[in-house]
């Protein structure tokens, strides 16, 4: 029976520009779509802009416009964007749309009249000059741990510290510069640290809707069983914000992250009501329809957590997978711009053009896993050019002419044992191939059609129709190995469909044949079957395009300034690295003692959000105490008896829950989490690191 199928892909941000980081995505889950459809399967594919929150409301103020104009201008990018990579939407829409706020909406009240909805009285940091309350990433200062300036307001990127915005030392609005003031709001919480959220997420987090990996760090965040590491989480702010207003509370908007997941059901809304499709069938608990979502690891914390449990608490149905991907690298770097690096989806269409050649090396590269993937420029174009042009292509362009130009166009079933058996051969592979693409494993598929295509060019390369046709003796034979050719050649476009949609649809057209669709048996073309004039079909990647892409990426390169806005998938899947501190000289880098520090100890901190109490020995006769930002990823009876780095002669600082007595050493970046630094094997406690 065909499956029904739902699928999206992350909502992008309507604050920048659709870059080659970004398609990584969308490019994994439309192949997969395409997939699914040419197996005869009902899937909808469903995104759409993701809308509000304050980053877009300063963006609009600034340039002068309403964040509607804002937003419809950079949707219409977007959108282009995708259709040029032939990304293919069954709905594309915005969360700033009816079919979104009715839907976050009704989810809140039915939150709250299950009790899940509590309002709290919070202190936080006033703009006194904008007139707003600042969300942590408006706010900067003097780290208050290592005093690096220019800190945002809730970690600081140069010794990785988390902490709240009130430690910050001579704080100041990054929106306005002003002095921000302490004040008190009322905020509204769902309720993620209820017995019920707790328990329910600890069973879906474990019952196969998570990959491996993901399902492993989930469980870092939710603690051990009887452990309640989750706390509520704040889905309100303060007007002025763009964003719905909360039910019944004037002033108090939802958080961008509350009404962003709900705008996969806004946006299938949309098609439900142009496609007359039941909402219910799709949503609702029991739905048999399967809901898959595909988004970067960046925002697992949100999907994996707070929007399952706000579904099954509101009488939705849950995901039936979270699909979660690496990052992109390119030349084994993050994208830079400095490097030309960072790419736009535009500046490839107007250099490169064929954007199916990303495609193909995207799916080259992706295996179903968050590996990250690392888009090599000059293995790009050596991919391009020996697979796509020097194998796949060669089949159709060695042999079509000759059935033109000797057959009037027409093509023979008979054939010989040698062409039997290359054509099952290559149908042997369907079997392969079509579980590949439905593990989303496309590098595998992608290996074992490039092996029969290589199959497929020892057959022309053996059989030499050019020589055959130089032979009057040899006609019949030649128009088998030709008519054999082309419909490996068709098989093989099968294959490559769901990557290269474009290029499919041109060789359907030159064959002369229907859409290709995914069939259980072998089938070749008709005896007498006549196909079109061959016409080129693709041309070889020149690097010189390359090189003028990544020099006009360097050329269009402004000043880098700070976007001082929320942690969103749009801004973050990808940057450049932290800009790189003022220089020092060797006498101020040897005041610091950093020495390898054993965990003998580590426990949570009663009343702390974001501690963690560590107990380290670096070979003193007593072992030193350090409080460390780091609960937030993890746990710590994990961490005992691991090796670290601390900083030895940082001076002692009397904090809330006793006295730190150093610093331990974390690499931090953009995107969400802390990883703390570990020495190589053999270290020893209190050897001092140089």
């Amino acid at each position: 029976m065909p499956r029904k199928i739902l699928v999206t892909s992350a909502l992008p941000y309507a604050n920048g520009s659709i870059h080659l980081g970004h398609l990584v995505e969308y490019i994994q889950t439309d192949i997969w779509v395409r997939f699914q459809k040419m197996r005869g399967n009902t899937c909808h594919y469903v995104c759409a802009d993701d809308t509000h929150g304050t980053p877009i409301m300063l963006r609009a103020e600034k340039e002068g416009i309403t964040p509607e104009q804002l937003i419809a201008r950079v949707w219409q990018e977007h959108y282009d964007d995708f259709a040029a990579f032939h990304v293919a939407f069954d709905n594309y829409g915005s969360t700033n749309s009816n079919e979104t706020k009715e839907s976050a909406q009704g989810i809140y009240r039915t939150l709250k009249a299950n009790g899940l909805i509590e309002v709290r009285s919070i202190e936080q940091y006033y703009d006194p000059v904008k007139n707003m309350f600042l969300p942590d990433r408006f706010i900067k200062g003097e780290c208050p741990k290592c005093h690096a300036k220019d800190q945002y307001g809730d970690n600081c990127e140069v010794c990785g510290a988390a902490y709240a915005p009130t430690d910050l030392i001579n704080p100041f609005s990054a929106v306005s510069g002003a002095k921000p003031e302490l004040r008190n709001s009322d905020h509204y919480f769902f309720k993620l640290s209820a017995a019920s959220c707790q328990q329910f997420l600890r069973e879906w987090t474990r019952s196969g809707a998570l990959q491996p990996e993901a399902a492993n760090k989930m469980q870092e965040w939710l603690g051990a069983e009887g452990e309640n590491k989750l706390t509520d989480w704040d889905i309100s702010r303060d007007a002025p914000y763009f964003g719905f207003e909360i039910p019944d509370a004037p002033g108090k908007y939802f958080y961008v992250w509350l009404d962003a997941p709900v705008g996969y059901m806004g946006s299938f809304k949309q098609l439900c009501a142009k496609s007359g499709i039941d909402f219910d069938n799709y949503w609702k608990q029991g739905s048999d329809a399967e809901l898959y979502h595909f988004i970067g690891k960046d925002i697992l914390y949100f999907h994996a957590l707070f929007w399952p449990a706000m579904l099954q608490h509101a009488g939705f149905r849950t995901p039936t997978k979270l699909f979660a991907h690496g990052f992109l690298t390119v030349n084994g770097e993050k994208m830079s711009k400095s490097r030309g690096t960072f790419i736009t989806a535009r500046s490839y269409v107007d250099h490169i053009k064929n954007t199916e050649y990303l495609r193909y090396y995207y799916a080259a590269k992706l295996n179903g896993t968050m590996e990250d993937i690392d888009l090599n420029l000059e293995d790009f174009v050596a991919k391009v050019n020996s697979d796509l042009i020097g194998k796949y292509i060669n089949i159709a362009s060695r042999s079509a002419g000759f059935i033109t130009k000797h057959f009037a166009g027409k093509l023979t079933l008979r054939s010989s044992q040698e062409d039997r058996e290359l054509l099952n051969q290559i149908h042997e592979a369907t079997a392969e191939i079509s579980a590949s693409y439905d593990a989303r494993d496309f590098s595998r598929a992608i290996r074992e059609i490039m092996r029969i295509t290589d199959l497929a060019n020892q057959y022309v390369d053996s059989n030499k129709p050019w020589v055959l046709a130089k032979d009057g003796t040899q006609t019949t034979r030649l128009h088998e190995v030709c008519s054999t050719s082309l419909n490996v050649f068709r098989l093989l476009t099968l294959y490559l469909k769901p990557v290269l949609p474009k290029l499919a649809e041109q060789i359907e057209d030159f064959l002369n044949i229907d859409p290709l669709r995914w069939q259980p048996s072998l089938t070749v073309l008709s005896e007498g079957h006549e196909i079109k004039p061959y016409q080129h079909l693709a041309a070889r990647l020149d690097p010189k395009l390359i090189e003028a892409m990544v020099a006009a990426n360097q050329e269009s390169l402004k000043p880098m300034t700070e976007s001082h806005s929320e942690t969103r998938h749009a801004e973050h899947q990808q940057h450049a690295i932290t800009p790189i501190a003022e220089t020092i000289s060797i006498d101020d880098f040897s005041k610091i003692d950093l020495r390898v520090a054993h965990i003998v100890n580590a426990e949570h901190v009663e009343g702390a959000e974001k501690l963690l109490k560590l107990t380290l020995d670096i070979g003193e006769a007593q072992p030193r105490t350090v409080f460390a930002g780091i609960k937030s990823v993890y746990d710590p009876e994990k961490l005992k008896g691991r090796m670290t780095v601390m900083v030895a002669n940082l001076a002692p600082r009397k904090m809330k829950f006793g006295l730190s007595e150093g610093m331990v050493l974390a690499a931090s970046g953009e995107t969400p989490g802390l990883f703390i630094l570990s020495p190589d094997a053999g270290a020893q406690p209190g050897m001092r690191i140089k």
